[in-house]
């Protein structure tokens, strides 16, 4: 576990002439760490549900299989209570959004159920885009998430055009992901669609995760910055 996360717990910094606690990024690395930290909860959070509600629709029915689902939900937030571990806010806001999309999709039917994400999904495209007229784009928010940085160094100019370009791009993955489901949510069957959607929006989803680590490597060689422990 120490290796997956210690990436994490480093700073970017200016490169100096003592490289002995400095580290070169590495566009393989830096994708393996992050799919290191992030591949359980991805399959926790959409591959897993997309399976089980797929199983449940094609053996039992559509209402059972959105009860699954949050029955997983819930099961997932059970596991961090038992064992201790930090249940995230967001974690429990999905799982309340998940509840109300549970019951209006019973009530309304799998048309709802699986509209409001589209919904929330061009929300957050809308919230991406419009953060870059208040003068601080999303991502230089999340950014401290992954690699804190020196406010002298988030300053730059580079840097701050790679936090412009990368929020219009996570805005523009957010609206085709949207777009995408929408477009197979009125087309297909809904057991095609879930396995489709699934496919799809994992794919644009890691062509993004690898544009951004790409993008933002090239942009750290160029400003000759390098990871250091904090």
């Amino acid at each position: 576990m120490q290796e997956a996360t210690a990436p994490f717990a480093s700073m970017l910094v200016a490169a100096t002439t003592e490289r002995s606690t400095e580290t070169q990024l590495s566009k393989a690395r830096v994708l393996l760490l992050l799919a290191r930290r992030s591949l359980p909860s991805l399959i926790e959070a959409t591959v897993a549900p997309a399976v089980i509600f797929y199983v449940c629709l094609v053996f039992i029915g559509p209402g059972v299989a959105m009860l699954a689902v949050l029955a997983w939900s819930f099961g997932a937030l059970a596991r961090r209570l038992v064992f201790g571990r930090r249940i995230p806010a967001i974690l429990v806001l999905a799982i309340l959004g998940l509840t109300v999309r549970t019951v209006l999709g019973i009530l309304s039917g799998t048309f709802i159920y699986f509209l409001q994400p589209v919904i929330t999904t061009l929300v957050l495209s809308a919230a991406f885009f419009g953060s870059l007229g208040f003068g601080e784009p999303i991502i230089s928010r999340l950014a401290s998430d992954f690699c804190p940085l020196s406010p002298e160094i988030a300053r730059r100019p580079a840097i701050v055009r790679l936090f412009s370009g990368l929020t219009m791009l996570w805005a523009g993955v957010h609206f085709l992901t949207a777009a995408v489901t929408f477009g197979l949510l009125m087309s297909v069957p809904t057991t095609t669609f879930v396995l489709l959607k699934t496919l799809i929006s994992l794919g644009i989803t890691v062509s993004a995760i690898v544009v951004t680590v790409s993008w933002s490597i090239r942009t750290a060689r160029a400003e000759d910055l390098v990871l250091a422990s904090a």
